[in-house]
């Protein structure tokens, strides 16, 4: 990619969520549609002996419930499992692009959600997957809130564990006075999400995970949103991290396309949910 598309497209991202953050409410809202029903946010619906663990699917920064997992939803409840997405991290007046609300109040949000599920499918546990924020902010959850105890499993798509700084635009913030304040009052979310940040410095205090949680990173080389990419991965015990160009040097997806229609890391995402039936993820499972 030309170094200029590597500027322009993190700077879209900024300028698109500060717009969104003074745009008027609409009239809709991600909750207020409903999910296709066979399995994702269908609360009939009984895990498997197959497949015991429900899962809830944890949108990224600007996606909602629906319109992050149009893709990998549908790919899940075809093998069997139960789906479940949520909305959090939603600031007021602004439909449809959450994830902009402060990290540690929208892992409570996920903390209801996650007990919704378990009492409506009468799971002990569920399984996590999330895309971009929702692959990092799961842990917050699972080590402030006790989460650990009622999750199996955390996967992670493009997750940005250790922070982004935007191909380096987050440099940039000290020299534009109070643009740092600006970012982290009117889209907090997103402030938590530099680099070097309170929030993430809490989060990775102390070790990137806790016991008793199976942990699943996998990373695009072409990621423009989460940089470095290696700063995704993990450490810790009964850790997994993935980088999508080792099982298919031809994939091209970068950090979007990642969680909306990339079957080859979505056969990746089926292997770490059900490791016991785990197959060989190569360019061919764009086909499976």
């Amino acid at each position: 990619m030309l170094p200029w598309k590597r500027v322009l497209r993190p700077l879209a991202a900024l300028l698109l969520t500060a717009a969104v953050a003074v745009v008027p409410a609409a009239t809709a809202s991600a909750s207020d549609v409903t999910a296709p029903s066979s399995g994702w946010n269908d609360y009939s619906c009984k895990p498997s002996a197959a497949h015991p663990r429900p899962v809830v699917l944890v949108h990224g920064t600007l996606g909602n419930s629906v319109d992050n997992w149009l893709g990998l939803a549908p790919y899940l409840t075809s093998r069997g499992y139960c789906v479940y997405s949520l909305d959090y991290g939603q600031l007021p007046g602004v439909p449809l692009f959450h994830g902009l609300g402060p990290i540690d109040k929208s892992a409570e949000q996920l903390s209801v959600f996650v007990d919704k599920v378990l009492a409506a499918t009468g799971a002990a546990k569920a399984d996590l997957v999330g895309h971009s924020q929702g692959g990092m902010m799961p842990r917050y959850y699972l080590k402030f809130l006790g989460g650990a105890a009622k999750v199996g499993a955390l996967v992670g798509l493009a997750p940005d564990n250790h922070g982004t700084d935007l191909d380096g635009l987050t440099n940039l913030l000290p020299y534009f006075p109070g643009a740092e304040d600006l970012l982290k009052a009117a889209t907090p979310g997103l402030a938590d999400q530099i680099t070097g940040s309170a929030f993430l410095t809490k989060l990775n205090a102390g070790g990137d995970t806790v016991p008793g949680v199976r942990y699943t990173v996998i990373a695009t080389r072409h990621d423009e949103v989460v940089t470095p990419w290696r700063t995704q991965y993990l450490s810790g015990s009964d850790v997994r991290n993935v980088l999508l160009q080792d099982l298919c040097p031809l994939d091209l997806s970068e950090h979007l396309a990642i969680g909306l229609f990339d079957r080859i890391a979505f056969h990746e995402v089926a292997n770490a949910l059900d490791p016991g039936r785990a197959t060989a993820t190569t360019c061919a499972s764009v086909f499976s």
